[in-house]
């Protein structure tokens, strides 16, 4: 069975910085595409930064703030979040599709979820 597995979150004061990591078991994320997506309360889930066909896009959002990147020896993702701000404060999930059709930061185009992580930015 398919598992992703996100960890890393957690509270961090404005500013601050967090790793997120996403594991896979099942499948080789080499092979996918794999998105990063958060929904904050009461909003709708959104797509934050992705990887596919080795090309890399992230929502205007957090473009010079996070970064993606994958590491194959360990068959994970990460998301790197630098200058986190409370807007930033989040359930951030990762995903994973071996087909994606034409939007990497559509939720839609994916087909493997992990559970979330939370993000808290707070002073």
């Amino acid at each position: 069975q398919v598992q992703l597995v996100e960890s890393g979150g957690g509270l961090v004061q404005p500013g601050g910085s967090l790793r997120l990591s996403c594991a896979a078991s099942e499948i080789t994320l080499n092979f996918h595409d794999v998105g990063w997506f958060r929904q904050a309360p009461g909003k709708a889930r959104e797509g934050v930064s992705c990887v596919s066909d080795g090309s890399i896009y992230s929502a205007n959002s957090v473009k010079g703030r996070f970064t993606i990147s994958r590491d194959i020896a360990n068959n994970t993702v990460y998301l790197e979040m630098n200058n986190l701000q409370p807007e930033d404060t989040a359930v951030y999930y990762c995903a994973a599709t071996l087909y994606l059709d034409t939007d990497c930061l559509e939720e839609s185009e994916y087909d493997y979820w992990g559970q979330g992580t939370q993000v808290t930015v707070s002073s």
